[in-house]
C-alpha cells in the first residue's frame, strides 16, 4: 500500500484518525430532554370514571330537580371541574409539577363537593344512601369497578329512579377519589425525586454543557502525536 495514501487524513484507513465508533459516547449521543412524556389524559381511568359522573350529573339533575333550582348549577359545575381539572392537571405537568398538582386537588375538592349535594338529596328526601349493609351495596360496588359499566351506563341510568341514580354515583365518586389520592402520592414522589422543571432544565443544560466538554476534549489532537519525529531526534 502507498504510504503517502495511507497517511491522507482523507483515507479512512489511517490509523492516526480514531474510528466515529471509537470516540463516540453513549451519553453524548443520547438526546437531552427536560419535558417528561404523559399518556393522554382521556387513557387515565380516573378521568374516565370522572366523565361518566358528568354524564350521569347531568341527567340526574335534568330528571330529578326542578328548573331553575340552584342545586342544578351547582351539581354540574362541580362534576365538570372534577373531570376539566385532571385533564387540564395532565396538560400542565410537562411544564409545571406545581401546577398539575394544584389542579388535581381542585379535581378532588370538586368531587367532594358533588358528594355532598348527593348526599344532601337523599336525606332531605328520606331517601337511603346505601352502605355496607344494604343488601345491592356490594353489587353496586362491583358494577361501578366493572368494564361493563362504560358501555351501558347511559342505558343503565333511564331505568333507575333517583336513590338507584344518586347511590351510584356516589359509589363513582369514593371510587375517583380514591384514585385522585393515589395519583397525587404519585405526583409527589416524583417532584421529590426529579424535581420541577427549572430545576429539570438547569439539570439538561449542565449535562449538554458537559458533554459539549467531553466532545471538545476527545476532538483535540494529542501534542505527541503531532509532533515531528526529526526535530526530537538527538543530533
Amino acid at each position: 500500500m502507498n504510504q503517502n495514501n495511507q497517511n491522507n487524513p482523507n483515507n479512512p484507513n489511517n490509523p492516526s484518525i480514531p474510528s466515529i465508533q471509537s470516540i463516540q459516547n453513549p451519553q453524548i449521543s443520547q438526546k437531552l430532554t427536560f419535558l417528561p412524556q404523559h399518556g393522554h389524559y382521556r387513557n387515565l381511568r380516573v378521568y374516565q370514571v370522572t366523565e361518566m359522573i358528568y354524564d350521569i350529573t347531568f341527567h340526574f339533575c335534568q330528571r330529578f330537580l326542578q328548573k331553575g333550582d340552584r342545586t342544578i348549577d351547582q351539581m354540574v359545575q362541580a362534576a365538570r371541574s372534577g373531570k376539566q381539572n385532571i385533564a387540564e392537571g395532565n396538560q400542565a405537568a410537562a411544564t409545571s409539577s406545581e401546577t398539575e398538582i394544584k389542579l388535581t386537588n381542585v379535581a378532588k375538592a370538586s368531587l367532594e363537593e358533588l358528594l355532598d349535594d348527593y348526599e344532601d338529596y337523599l336525606r332531605v328526601r328520606g331517601l337511603q344512601q346505601w352502605g355496607q349493609l344494604h343488601p345491592r351495596y356490594d353489587a353496586m360496588r362491583q358494577y361501578a369497578r366493572s368494564n361493563q359499566i362504560r358501555k351501558d351506563y347511559a342505558s343503565q341510568i333511564q331505568k333507575m329512579n333517583d336513590e338507584e341514580i344518586a347511590n351510584l354515583s356516589i359509589t363513582l365518586i369514593h371510587q375517583a377519589n380514591y384514585m385522585l389520592h393515589r395519583l397525587l402520592e404519585t405526583m409527589q414522589d416524583r417532584f421529590v425525586k426529579e424535581g420541577g422543571i427549572k430545576e429539570r432544565m438547569l439539570h439538561a443544560r449542565l449535562d449538554y454543557r458537559s458533554n459539549q466538554s467531553a466532545q471538545s476534549s476527545q476532538k483535540t489532537p494529542n501534542p505527541q502525536s503531532t509532533q515531528n519525529p526529526q526535530k526530537t531526534q538527538n543530533l
